[in-house]
């Protein structure tokens, strides 16, 4: 029988091309745990209405002080810019907030603003794929 000599497998050197892309990505979010919300707000007014979320819409775990900020929308405008919504019609959007703590069974959407009208969906039970579909009429 012949021997055969173990193959030897030498790690490549990564050169980074563009060093400015590298230190970009590093500054980018941690997308690993994100909390997505998948939201609809139904009209059923005989008028257009305006929509829209603040900055300072977090979730709130019960029975804690911890605040997941929200990192990203789509398909809803961002104050102080409005989303209409027709008569009649409902409006889906996407919400994307920070992790919530390993912990958290039960959590709070707040929109913490300074007028009427905030958003505010309380007692939501926490999932294991942490998506959510939840109604904002």
């Amino acid at each position: 029988m012949n021997a055969r000599k173990p193959i030897e497998i030498a790690e490549p050197e990564i050169e980074v091309a563009k060093p400015e892309i590298a230190r970009e990505l590093l500054n980018e979010p941690d997308t690993e745990g994100q909390v997505i919300v998948h939201g609809s707000f139904h009209n059923a007014l005989s008028y257009s209405v305006g929509i829209r979320f603040w900055r300072t819409t977090f979730l709130r775990p019960v029975q804690s002080s911890h605040c997941s900020k929200l990192v990203h929308l789509e398909n809803i405008a961002l104050q102080p810019q409005w989303t209409g919504v027709a008569p009649g019609t409902r409006h889906h959007f996407t919400l994307i907030f920070a992790p919530l703590p390993k912990s958290c069974k039960v959590f709070h959407l707040l929109e913490e603003i300074t007028e009427s009208g905030a958003f505010q969906i309380h007692n939501i039970p926490r999932n294991k794929q942490d998506v959510y579909h939840l109604d904002f009429s």
